[in-house]
């Protein structure tokens, strides 16, 4: 006998895929490790500006940085878009048109239409880095992949060009071994995170795995989970910084244990 399916509403599932805050569906759906309660990325993260406690349960996330204690669901991300038809296109059209607005202007020129327009062939480096997830080394061109391949996996998202410099004279152990890029100008993604940074920051300087980083914004200690967009947006711009490219600083983690 055929079994009968029961079909379901999209609407019976919302309470499911919906944000605590901002009642929306959740937008890059970010978990407390803490908790294990699920907030849109951008909703949390700003919620962790002015509290360290999760805003639906009350629980005390971290007592000074609870960014860290985020992760990203891209499972549940993935079923939200499944479940609700043209959420996902319609994303990343808004973060498209905000990009055009809102990135400053050189010379009269659209920033975002200029980084795009300089996008070139990578080299085999860059084509290694990018497979890895990792931004790729400013100033293209080269030799293409040894397959003949030339594919950038970063071209269908906004650019940011951003400076990586050592910061130096922190009296940390090991500080030696953390020293300057030979090319601290990069290209990536502005989707990237500080986490994927900090890896590519570990492979350029053959860090160890178990070696910790520090990445500064004017300052401040900037949390994995932090994209480029968001530093950029909350940090950089925001403190009347109107030189380009953004500058990130690194430095041996500081334990303040």
């Amino acid at each position: 006998m055929a079994a009968t399916g029961r079909k379901h509403m999209v609407k019976d599932f919302n309470h499911f895929i919906t944000c605590y805050l901002c009642r929306g569906y959740l937008i890059k759906p970010t978990t407390v490790t803490e908790c294990l309660h699920t907030f849109c990325k951008s909703c949390i993260v700003q919620h962790f500006e002015e509290s360290n406690d999760c805003p639906k349960c009350g629980i005390q996330v971290h007592e000074t940085n609870p960014l860290e204690m985020l992760r990203l669901d891209n499972t549940l991300e993935e079923i939200i878009f499944k479940l609700v038809p043209g959420l996902r296109e319609k994303e990343e059209q808004q973060e498209l048109e905000f990009w055009k607005k809102n990135q400053p202007r050189e010379n009269g020129q659209d920033l975002y239409e200029y980084l795009c327009e300089r996008l070139s062939q990578t080299t085999t480096e860059n084509v290694r880095c990018q497979r890895l997830g990792l931004p790729d080394v400013g100033g293209g061109g080269g030799d293409e992949d040894d397959d003949g391949s030339n594919e950038d996996y970063h071209r269908s998202d906004p650019q940011i060009a951003i400076c990586l410099d050592c910061l130096r004279n922190t009296g940390q152990s090991g500080e030696s071994t953390v020293t300057d890029l030979m090319k601290r100008f990069i290209r990536c993604s502005s989707r990237v995170t500080v986490g994927t940074i900090k890896k590519f920051l570990s492979l350029k300087l053959k860090l160890p795995s178990s070696y910790e980083l520090d990445v500064l914004c004017n300052g401040e200690i900037m949390g994995r989970d932090h994209t480029l967009e968001f530093i950029y947006m909350t940090r950089w711009r925001l403190h009347g910084e109107n030189t380009y490219p953004m500058v990130l600083e690194y430095r041996p983690r500081i334990d303040f244990g």
